[in-house]
């Protein structure tokens, strides 16, 4: 795991590190010294540690005018034990909502595993961003499995419409455009 990096191409555009509105604002890194690590497993120094053991991120871009957060995520999001999800809202997410984010993309190609607990969270997310949406590309079947388990599908874009969906290719920009119609899709799906 230790050479999988987060997604760099996108920083002409926006650097955590640089951004005074972030909580990694001023995060200095190392390219050598490897000191975090999923279970037993060392990971690439550039993840941001944000209080999970087991969950690791990136945020890649961030325009607050189209209030939009797209995030990069690596490990095993468990909110059964660890409660990734109110250390992720505390950590990040209560705070680019205060900065206008309404618009919140997460990519999963590097999501191992979820494990649930309960939709409490997601649903007071989901309340709290009126015309905004939650979405996760690329989320292997057995996570979407578990995610629907648990319920959070009521609240969180996922599945289907939302994979097999290769961002890299394409600027931030382009990527919210095709997210934002994959999300009108759903809708228009969910009202047939």
């Amino acid at each position: 795991m230790h050479d999988i990096e987060p997604y760099f191409k996108w920083r002409e555009k926006y650097i955590a590190s640089e951004d005074k509105q972030s909580p990694f604002h001023g995060r200095a890194y190392s390219e050598f010294y490897f000191t975090n690590k999923i279970y037993n497993f060392v990971i690439h120094p550039q993840w941001d540690d944000f209080g999970s053991p087991t969950l690791y991120l990136k945020v890649l871009y961030v325009n607050y005018d189209l209030g939009v957060m797209m995030i990069e995520l690596l490990g095993e999001w468990n909110d059964a034990i660890n409660n990734d999800i109110m250390i992720l809202r505390q950590e990040l997410i209560d705070t680019a909502m205060d900065c206008g984010i309404k618009k919140f993309l997460f990519f999963c190609d590097n999501l191992l595993n979820f494990h649930g607990s309960d939709d409490a969270y997601y649903e007071d997310w989901f309340e709290h961003i009126e015309h905004g949406w939650i979405c996760l590309l690329n989320t292997h079947d057995h996570v979407s499995d578990e995610m629907v388990d648990t319920r959070i599908n009521y609240f969180v874009h996922l599945g289907e419409l939302f994979n097999g969906v290769f961002w890299q290719k394409y600027s931030p920009e382009q990527v919210l455009l095709m997210v934002e119609s994959q999300i009108k899709k759903h809708y228009n799906k969910e009202l047939i």
